[in-house]
């Protein structure tokens, strides 16, 4: 859920602030070193505020880290905003110094379940900084790795955010050796700043695969436009076939060109067609298959004819053929994988299909006449 006043700062990333450092509740895993963490959060928030991010917490209450790392953000006086995320009857208060550069704006869920605010809040965000905690703070964790949500796992405290550490190392998103190092390490003087400089790092590889993405979206989407223009041209050139068609007659090269033409241009159609619906959208190379796939098929029609009519080509008509060509080559070129996939098992051809109107000759043999 984003608040309405979140239009007034989009320029500024968002972070949100998951964990707990209470030495007196019990966690899974265990912290380490809850007394020093207090500080650290402080010295993260003045990071965060320096590098201009916005802060989105959950609670003011001090056993949670989100109080002193807002205290450490008001302190540097640097501006920026705090989104408190609460149910609908809880309110936060941080008790922030009168005049302090930073605006907290409160905003409600209209459930009564904290739950439903924060689950909900989280993908929306830009960051994610997690320290210590238990089940929540892993949770939260798994929907930022999941979502691909710039991340800072402190495992230095130990606790959930341990674990999500050991769970970015496998993940690894848009971090590299070296992050997945620092975020391991021993708290330092100089760790917060290094932290909040991979933090940075995180969303500029991260910003750069979502440009990457969306180029590749949008050449995808040209790829598969064109494609169907293509595949829709050579749908219209085939059906112009009935009309080059001309009258029975004899075999002619013009006459035998459309018989054979046609059906193929109609197959590379049903090919093209074919591959706009798989995700990976090669037209080209589909058009390709199914120009062999349409070959093979026709020609063994037009061959089965040929031994069932031999002076099938004295009196040919074209444009009855085509009737039957033409829908067995789109077929042919929209099923090409299984057209391949039968000539590679060996699969006996289908018996000839008699011309139309043509009785099927006797038992046995071939042809309708005696020889």
């Amino acid at each position: 859920m984003v608040s309405p006043d979140r239009a007034r700062t989009e320029a500024r990333p968002v972070i949100a602030i998951v964990g707990s450092v209470d030495s007196t509740r019990a966690f899974t895993p265990e912290l380490k070193h809850p007394a020093t963490a207090p500080a650290a959060c402080r010295e993260l928030g003045r990071q965060l505020a320096l590098a201009g991010y916005d802060l989105a917490v959950f609670s003011a209450k001090p056993k949670y880290v989100e109080y002193d790392v807002v205290h450490g953000y008001a302190a540097q006086e640097n501006g920026g905003t705090i989104f408190a995320h609460v149910p609908r009857h809880r309110d936060a208060d941080f008790a922030l110094p009168q005049g302090s550069s930073v605006a907290v704006r409160t905003v409600r869920d209209t459930s009564p379940e904290w739950e439903v605010s924060f689950y909900r809040t989280l993908p929306s965000l830009d960051a994610m900084l997690l320290v210590g905690g238990g089940q929540s703070t892993r949770v939260a964790g798994v929907i930022a790795l999941s979502q691909r949500i710039p991340l800072l796992p402190v495992a230095a405290f130990g606790g959930g955010a341990g674990q999500v550490w050991v769970n970015l190392d496998k993940v690894r998103n848009d971090t590299t050796d070296d992050d997945i190092t620092l975020l391991g390490q021993d708290w330092r003087p100089d760790s917060a700043r290094r932290l909040v400089e991979c933090l940075d790092r995180q969303r500029q590889r991260r910003a750069q695969w979502l440009r990457d993405s969306d180029r590749s979206a949008r050449r995808a989407s040209l790829s598969t436009g064109l494609g169907l223009t293509v595949a829709l041209l050579l749908l219209v050139c085939s059906l112009l076939g009935f009309a080059l068609a001309g009258e029975p007659g004899p075999a002619t090269g013009r006459r035998l060109g459309v018989l054979v033409v046609t059906p193929l241009l109609a197959a590379m159609a049903g090919a093209v067609i074919r591959s706009s619906f798989e995700t990976t959208d090669q037209w080209a190379r589909s058009a390709v298959r199914g120009l062999g796939a349409g070959v093979v098929s026709v020609l063994l029609y037009v061959a089965s004819q040929l031994l069932t009519v031999p002076t099938l080509l004295d009196e040919l008509d074209v444009r009855r053929l085509l009737f039957f060509t033409l829908p067995l080559g789109f077929s042919a070129g929209f099923t090409f994988d299984l057209v391949f996939e039968r000539l590679r098992s060996g699969a006996a051809p289908e018996p000839p299909v008699p011309p139309v109107g043509q009785p099927p000759g006797p038992p046995g043999t071939g042809t309708t006449d005696r020889q």
